[in-house]
């Protein structure tokens, strides 16, 4: 069985809907899903640019219906990025609304990893995944990423009431089961990542956003309603 392949992948049934259910969701926060993917990508540009990394391919894992995809192409000037999903009604959805040069869209099932990627990321994927299924995604990432890539892997930070009650509101979060920070950093590590660093991000909602720069002093505090674990493939892989 492919990676995290299932009968009938959950998302199938949300290829027309997805924007709405999310937003729908998020809009407590008094945003929509794209200013928390821009704000995601751009702490990931700043993570990178610490690192002294500059990607010029990169991976979107469980692009869902492909929205992030040309977005994380542009945040880097990627010369070519890619869209990978399991449900292929999602997938066929992606490539009707947002493929372009430069950004594609595949199942997983079509693209098999092969080390062809400076970067992959991953948002609010793995919860969806089954516990028992969660290796064999990483280990496809890990296929997916040269030596030396990194994985931008984000998800939902059970230990904030905000995540959890967002989550509550989504048709499609409702038999998700959640990630501690740690339990990433473990799944990680045991698919021969190494850890780079943990970050939390997203306290305040948009009535607070002029609070918003504070969050940037506390990302290592367990507050935000996401978390970031940025992995890197051994260079000798």
């Amino acid at each position: 069985m492919s990676p995290v392949m299932s009968p009938t992948p959950l998302f199938d049934a949300y290829a027309t809907s997805y924007d709405d259910a999310l937003n729908h969701a998020l809009a407590v926060t008094g945003s929509d899903k794209d200013h928390f993917c821009k704000e995601r990508l751009a702490w990931l540009a700043c993570c990178l640019r610490q690192a002294g990394v500059r990607p010029r391919t990169g991976l979107d894992y469980g692009c869902g219906n492909g929205s992030s995809t040309p977005l994380l192409a542009q945040t880097f000037n990627l010369e070519n990025a890619v869209g990978v999903d399991v449900a292929s009604k999602i997938i066929d959805s992606a490539r009707a609304r947002y493929a372009m040069r430069g950004v594609r869209f595949s199942t997983v099932a079509e693209h098999p990893g092969q080390e062809e990627f400076d970067i992959a990321y991953c948002n609010g994927v793995f919860h969806h995944i089954p516990k028992s299924d969660r290796p064999d995604a990483i280990a496809y990432v890990h296929r997916c990423l040269r030596p030396g890539a990194f994985f931008s892997l984000w998800e939902n930070n059970p230990w904030s009431p905000a995540a959890r009650y967002v989550m509550s509101r989504c048709e499609f979060d409702k038999d998700a089961v959640m990630l501690t920070p740690g339990e990433s950093r473990m799944l990680l590590a045991k698919s021969s990542f190494e850890i780079v660093r943990t970050d939390f991000l997203f306290v305040f909602p948009e009535f607070l956003r002029v609070l918003r720069p504070l969050e940037r002093m506390a990302v290592k505090a367990p507050i935000g309603a996401q978390y970031q674990v940025l992995a890197r493939k051994s260079p000798a892989a």
